[in-house]
């Protein structure tokens, strides 16, 4: 497993003002994740491609992009050739994943599949050397602010022995309710990258959320 890492996401910061906030936790997060919704695959609509590169000239942590979009075959490799240092697809909405996860890689980001909680891990097994990062929702994908589902941990702890048992570098993503409440539990299970939205941006000090969060991630690994 990696050190733990954060990336909040800004799904739960203000869009008036993103620079801003992105700024807020520039000294204590390892990524910004953004979450870019069409309206198609989820039920809500958030930002696309001219955010995420005026996001880049202002940002100087890499962004996590995470692609809840029909098509992501044909718009996921525009994020990774704009500058992401991470794109996401999700296995339920990629029709050539090996295609789309090779140019993605090709275009210098890092590949990453993402699977909703009622996708079991299994069949996409073979699928991980192809990735560098499996993201695996702990709230069904859409909306930020959601319950933490708990009947996903038995997930994160099956897809960290197939990680493990194949012998490769991919990171263990958890995205949906991370909290200080929820993110040891994760950790514990194999998890070693939180996107954190609400527990960050709801908190008075962004930056020191990011730092608690990291501590008990750290802490919970290490038992």
């Amino acid at each position: 497993m990696a050190p733990p890492q954060i990336s909040p996401s800004i799904l739960s910061a203000d869009f008036a003002r993103l620079a801003e906030d992105v700024e807020r936790i520039a000294d204590s997060a390892d990524w910004v994740h953004v979450d870019v919704m069409d309206n198609h695959f989820v039920p809500n609509l958030t930002l696309g491609l001219p955010v995420v590169e005026a996001l880049l000239r202002h940002s100087a942590l890499p962004l996590d992009c995470h692609l809840m979009i029909e098509d992501p075959d044909r718009w996921a490799p525009a994020y990774a050739e704009a500058g992401a240092g991470s794109v996401t697809i999700h296995a339920e909405a990629a029709k050539a994943p090996i295609r789309t996860l090779r140019a993605i890689r090709a275009a210098g980001a890092r590949a990453a599949l993402g699977i909703n909680p009622a996708t079991p891990v299994e069949p996409y097994e073979d699928l991980l050397g192809e990735i560098d990062m499996l993201l695996l929702m702990t709230v069904e994908p859409g909306f930020g602010g959601q319950r933490f589902l708990d009947v996903v941990l038995p997930k994160v702890r099956r897809a960290r022995q197939l990680i493990k048992d194949r012998d490769l570098p991919v990171w263990l993503q958890v995205d949906g309710g991370v909290s200080e409440e929820t993110i040891e539990r994760c950790a514990e299970a194999g998890a070693d990258v939180f996107v954190a939205g609400s527990a960050v941006y709801g908190a008075d000090d962004p930056g020191e959320a990011v730092r608690k969060l990291r501590g008990q991630a750290e802490g919970a690994a290490s038992r």
